[in-house]
């Protein structure tokens, strides 16, 4: 039951969507994991779960922080609205029974990947190793996605025609979506000595698997634009020819080639 309110929750924030068709994915995540994060945390402090609470309260940080970011990038930036409008269709010719899927699938995915949190509250697990490495894995992950949108701003507003190598984007190329899949990867690793029967496993597993890989997937679209505009750029090569594109100290510096993988 209480995993169907979680999906109500994202369904009713994420439906902005309907208004313009990238906001399934964009402010509609961003906000219904805030949503959401807001309602584990009055389950959380009725039933005085520590844990559960903190990892809410991260939620609401993360939800807010990444929703709000988004609002101001797409009313300010013209680059970034022409790069959603070639990336994404602005769902003008879309039927409406698709768009009703779309929203639907958004949903159940943002539920999915919250959904450990709900079963450690539910399921009245205890303080555990598992549950603190979750929390700082996800601390982790939202304090370096921040860092990054930060650096990669504030950097661009000096330089807007060159490439972003400072800060955190000297560890890997995109230290937005590794801060994005830490998030998640903390989420999970808190309800792995928590979650109880198939049906849980197999919401939570789903969710964080589909997240990591739409992750590499937005990767592989950076790579492939980053080598549009920088290709020619002996200083763009020298620089991804020594930084992983996601995933730190792993020597893998391309991910364009593994289409099939990350679609």
């Amino acid at each position: 039951m209480e995993f169907v309110l979680l999906f109500g929750v994202a369904a009713l924030v994420s439906a902005i969507g309907f208004r313009r068709f990238v906001w399934f994915i964009s402010l509609g995540y961003g906000f219904s994991v805030a949503a959401i994060g807001l309602m584990l945390t009055v389950m959380s402090l009725d039933a005085r779960a520590p844990v559960p609470l903190a990892m809410s309260v991260l939620l609401i940080v993360y939800g807010c922080r990444l929703g709000g970011y988004l609002m101001v990038r797409e009313r300010r930036s013209a680059a970034y609205r022409e790069t959603m409008r070639n990336e994404i269709k602005d769902g003008s010719g879309t039927p409406l029974p698709v768009k009703a899927v779309v929203w639907l699938s958004c949903a159940l995915l943002y539920a999915c990947e919250t959904s450990p949190i709900l079963f450690r509250l539910t399921n009245h697990a205890p303080v555990d190793a598992a549950a603190v490495a979750g929390i700082i894995v996800m601390g982790t992950g939202i304090v370096l996605e921040s860092a990054a949108d930060h650096t990669k701003n504030r950097y661009k507003q000096a330089h807007p025609h060159r490439f972003c190598d400072v800060g955190v984007f000297r560890l890997v190329r995109c230290p937005n979506y590794l801060g994005e899949v830490l998030t998640w990867t903390g989420v999970y690793v808190s309800g792995l000595t928590a979650m109880q029967g198939v049906w849980q496993w197999l919401a939570a597993t789903a969710g964080w698997l589909c997240i990591v890989w739409i992750m590499f997937g937005g990767a592989r679209r950076l790579e492939i634009r980053q080598n549009k505009n920088y290709g020619d750029d002996p200083e763009y090569q020298e620089y991804a020819s020594r930084t992983p594109i996601l995933i730190p100290f792993i020597p893998l510096y391309s991910v364009a080639k593994y289409r099939w993988l990350v679609g």
